[in-house]
């Protein structure tokens, strides 16, 4: 693990890091709209056959964008995060959004497909030099240049 970090560090474009902070908002404002759209939610849990899971997940999946989706805009515990991330896009593209349809016009799914890509990528590549995590990581003597 530690070898792909230091390739990952090595070869992380500057450009990457404004695609993660973007990508972490657009999950930041996923949870807020998923937390204000309540009938979404509640149509969720009278279709489920256990309605005690589905608000277990429903809470989950808000609280995992939220504070996941700000943690990635930060680049904070960046790959931690995105591990929460995972399965809830998983879900939405094999589960959630296919009920819609395959077609094109299905933006929900296809979003769902490209933030999925994406994660996956930045758990490769990690948080990148405008992170919290490089800061962190960052020896001593180099805070001062």
């Amino acid at each position: 693990m530690h070898r792909v970090e230091h390739w990952a560090d090595t070869h992380h474009p500057i450009w990457l890091d404004f695609i993660r902070i973007g990508l972490g908002i657009f999950l930041l404002m996923k949870g807020i709209m998923f937390v204000q759209n309540t009938d979404a939610l509640f149509s969720i849990m009278q279709k489920s056959q256990f309605p005690w899971v589905s608000i277990g997940l429903a809470h989950y999946v808000a609280f995992a964008h939220l504070v996941g989706g700000l943690f990635i805009a930060i680049g904070l515990i960046t790959r931690v995060a995105i591990l929460f991330q995972i399965p809830i896009l998983l879900g939405a593209v094999f589960f959630i959004n296919p009920e819609h349809g395959f077609y094109s016009e299905n933006t929900e799914l296809w979003s769902s497909i490209i933030v999925l890509i994406v994660l996956i990528a930045f758990l490769i590549f990690g948080s990148g030099r405008f992170s919290v995590d490089h800061l962190i990581r960052k020896p001593k003597r180099d805070w001062l240049y």
